[in-house]
This record gives structure tokens, C-alpha cells and sequence, in this order.
């Protein structure tokens, strides 16, 4: 079964998700940044209620319902689906694990942890990393050709 390491990674970055989440509750308060490095890198504990990068404020249900969405959909795909290719399900998996994150804290809080602040970008966490890198390394995959040694009529299959 090819699909267990995959599933363990998931499962993984979950926890990790979790843990991290859990050390910021407790050890940073809203809204008071401490800095890293300098003012460049900081942990900055805010509540997010909107969706990526706090679009939509107010909105949760709608990205509570998106993330379930997702997050059923790509373990369906990753347990029974016909994924060609270990940097598309490597991607596919990590994705999972940054929609499971979030969407874990949109059921428990009404809202998602973030307080990773790189300046210039907004205030992150690691499931939201997950979900950049993962649809990264499917978008590097789709560039690179991971398609190209299969047939015309296979290529139109994930």
C-alpha cells in the first residue's frame, strides 16, 4: 500500500499544526508581537476569522464548509484515486494537512490561530504553510512535466 506514507505525513504535519497552535495559545497573547529577528521575523498571535490572509472577515461558515469540502475531497482522491506521480500526492498530502489544520480550529474556535509574521507577507501559521508548499509542489509538478510519459488519454486523468 504506497498510500500509508502519504497519509502519515499527513498525519504528521497535523500534529505538528496542533502542537505549534497549542504552544502559541499558551505562550503568546493577541496582538503583542515578539520579534525573532529583529522586526523582520516576529510570532504575533491573531485570531482569523476570514478566509487566506484574513479575506473575508466574518465569513467562517462559508470557509469552514469550503475547507470540509477540501479536506474530504483530497483524502478521497488520495485513499481511492488514480494519483500519478510521488511529488503530486507528496503536494496532495501536505495540502490535506494545512486544510485539516485550519479547518480543525475553524470547528473548535470559529476562527484560525495564526502568529508566524515574516514582514511584507501576513500573519501565518503552519497550516497555512503547508497549503502553499503543498499547491506548490503540484503546480512544480504540472510545469515539469509530470504527465508528459503518459498517453494522450491518461494525461486528462488525476
Amino acid at each position: 500500500m504506497d498510500r500509508i506514507p502519504y497519509l502519515f505525513l499527513t498525519s504528521a504535519l497535523i500534529l505538528l499544526d496542533r502542537l505549534a497552535k497549542w504552544w502559541a495559545s499558551t505562550a503568546l497573547d493577541v496582538g503583542r508581537p515578539v520579534p525573532l529577528i529583529g522586526q523582520a521575523i516576529r510570532l504575533t498571535r491573531v485570531h482569523n476569522a476570514g478566509g487566506a490572509f484574513g479575506i473575508f472577515p466574518g465569513n467562517g461558515e462559508i470557509f469552514l464548509a469550503v475547507s470540509g469540502l477540501i479536506s474530504l475531497v483530497l483524502l478521497a482522491v488520495l485513499l481511492v484515486g488514480r494519483v500519478r506521480g510521488r511529488l503530486v500526492r507528496f503536494g496532495m498530502s501536505i495540502v490535506l494537512a494545512g486544510a485539516v489544520g485550519n479547518l480543525i480550529d475553524r470547528l473548535l474556535y470559529g476562527y484560525v490561530l495564526d502568529f508566524f509574521e515574516i514582514r511584507g507577507f501576513p500573519v501565518f501559521n503552519l497550516a497555512d504553510a503547508c497549503i502553499t508548499v503543498g499547491a506548490g509542489l503540484i503546480i512544480l509538478d504540472v510545469l515539469i512535466g509530470g504527465g508528459r510519459h503518459r498517453s494522450r488519454r491518461q494525461a486528462d486523468r488525476v
